[in-house]
């Protein structure tokens, strides 16, 4: 079954929404305790890096997550939570994030090398493009449109990258994955069909796929 981390600072109904309509087994709790019962666990974000991880530390969760990690469980980090699993983010200061992934969350520029200015954040549909097609998260998939919300963006190992998008001249992993440990900067769960079997494929990954 999937466990969606509730730490206080998800996107928790429209994941849990997506969730309904694949038939996936979840739940959401805030409970270690339930949580270590879960065969893949989901950790959605959105607001500030830093308080996302004051969060996770306030509830014992930071421990945990690289504990399940370490156990081999897979592991989906959503929009902020796909930042988390990096080394570091530069959001208000400089932080510590879970350092499952190596990597640097830094802020959009606003401005290409040629200086023609850009909005931030990034709001909207923009295109996938795939990096590794043989990856087992891609199964099934064409290169399509996803929906983003960011005004930060992880400077990733190439190795880990496994789709990105082009906003103006910035490269953005789009999707990162190691080993179980994945992350989309976008929201599959409000970026229709490819949203969805991104979300599916994972379900599998963790061995729970849809059920009639």
């Amino acid at each position: 079954m999937i466990g969606v981390i509730d730490y206080g600072m998800g996107n928790l109904f429209s994941v849990q929404k997506a969730l309904e309509r694949l038939k996936a087994p979840f739940f959401v709790s805030e409970s270690i305790d339930e949580l270590e019962t879960a065969s893949g666990l989901i950790l959605p974000g959105v607001g500030a890096f830093p308080d996302a991880m004051k969060k996770l530390t306030e509830t014992d969760m930071v421990p945990f997550i690289e504990r399940k990690a370490a156990e081999g469980i897979p592991l989906l980090g959503i929009c902020l939570g796909m930042q988390l699993l990096f080394t570091k983010s530069e959001e208000h200061g400089e932080h510590n994030g879970l350092g499952l992934l190596e990597g640097e969350v830094v802020r959009f520029p606003g401005k290409t090398e040629e200086n023609q200015t850009y909005k931030v954040p990034h709001i909207g549909w923009n295109n996938l493009v795939f990096h590794k097609r043989d990856n087992q998260l891609l199964s099934g998939l064409e290169e399509d449109f996803a929906y983003f919300v960011h005004s930060y963006y992880v400077r990733a190992d190439e190795d880990a990258v496994i789709a990105y998008s082009d906003y103006f001249d910035v490269k953005v992993p789009a999707i990162v994955g190691r080993d179980h440990i994945f992350g989309m900067q976008f929201h599959p769960e409000k970026s229709s069909k490819l949203g969805m079997q991104l979300l599916s494929n994972f379900t599998k990954l963790a061995g729970q796929g849809e059920r009639s």
